[in-house]
């Protein structure tokens, strides 16, 4: 597969009808629509700029050896492990950044075209492009571990057909926080790094629970709970609106700012402007990338916004969205930027 420019899809761990319809045609069409040129660093509040926590090799000569071992993986499959992998393959860009901050990166031999993250990934080959995998690249460079996406964002075709070649496949999906949790550590036990998995979702927890506990308190000292949309994506042509879709991982990030979290469908993700209007956010987060950066004052030309409480009061807000969206180590990241995006003063806990 060619090499081609590097982008952080916005949505990796949504089905893959959304990720299709979303980071598609939302970010096929940002140029056109009401997205415009990436708003400057000033305007987004964000500590992306943090990396996440890495967490170095260690072993112990007393220690059982981790293979040979059989893991199931989140679609419940059974997957053997004679030895430890040499040569890993990822295919989206969450579990590329798990292998790397678990000290595995320097195995990976190719990834996906989205995998952005950290700088040592950029130069790998791309054998990944969404709805796509090279299987003959794949098998040319020897991989003896693949770790894919679920729900779609790896086509289960390519999963069957490297199954079929005798390549094992751990296939990774967190519908949930606890899931980014358990997907590091299916990780690290694939890739024979189980302790620093640990570690490091240990680190995580501690992080995001400290952030979360200082957004509630916020929240709760305002006397309010107000109601909150988070803005994934618009198509201007047809006036499509995508939000965090009810029970998805994203609600969940924005539920823990104290919130009341409006929600879009559960299947498609998309929210009717009727049902939008009908809500009445009294503040709107603007989840933006480099496809995708509407402004508030693009937001508040949208047909039918200007009847929103938060576009009235002009409280519309811009965040860094790839660590939120993403369900990987730079997860506290994201939450972090989120938190500040709903409450500028927070006096959050240092990173670690």
């Amino acid at each position: 597969m060619s090499r081609r420019p590097r982008s952080s899809r916005p949505l990796p761990h949504l089905d893959r009808f959304v990720v299709a319809l979303v980071a598609t045609l939302v970010l096929a069409l940002a140029a056109c629509t009401s997205g415009g040129a990436a708003p400057s660093a000033s305007a987004v509040p964000s500590a992306a700029a943090t990396p996440a926590p890495t967490v170095a090799p260690t072993s112990s000569p007393t220690a059982a050896p981790a293979f040979p071992t059989t893991l199931t993986d989140d679609e419940g499959t059974a997957v053997e492990l004679a030895t430890e992998p040499r040569k890993i393959v990822s295919l989206t860009p969450a579990t590329t950044e798990i292998v790397f901050a678990i000290g595995a990166g320097d195995r990976l031999v190719a990834t996906d075209d989205g995998s952005d993250y950290p700088a040592d990934a950029v130069p790998l080959p791309d054998v990944a492009t969404f709805g796509s995998v090279d299987v003959e690249q794949i098998v040319s460079l020897g991989a003896d571990l693949i770790i894919a996406g679920g729900l779609g964002f790896t086509p289960a075709e390519s999963i069957t057909q490297l199954r079929s070649l005798g390549i094992p496949v751990v296939v990774v999906y967190a519908p949930s926080i606890d899931g980014v949790y358990k997907d590091i550590e299916l990780v690290g036990a694939a890739v024979g790094r189980s302790s620093e998995a640990v570690t490091l979702t240990d680190v995580m927890k501690a992080e995001i629970g400290a952030i979360a506990d200082a957004a509630s308190a916020a929240a709760a000292a305002s006397g309010s709970k107000p109601r909150v949309f988070y803005d994934v994506g618009y198509i201007d042509q047809t006036g499509q609106i995508y939000g965090p879709a009810e029970g998805s991982f994203l609600a969940e990030m924005v539920g823990l700012l104290g919130v009341d979290v409006i929600t879009a469908d559960p299947v498609t993700y998309e929210i009717p402007l009727e049902t939008l209007i009908e809500r009445d956010p009294e503040v709107i987060i603007l989840g933006v990338n480099a496809f995708y950066a509407p402004t508030p004052e693009i937001i508040a030309k949208r047909n039918g916004w200007s009847a929103v409480t938060a576009v009235k009061n002009g409280d519309v807000r811009s965040v860094q969205d790839t660590e939120i969206t993403r369900p990987g180590p730079r997860l506290a990241v994201g939450l972090r930027n989120l938190a500040l995006a709903m409450y500028p003063d927070l006096d959050l806990p240092p990173a670690p």
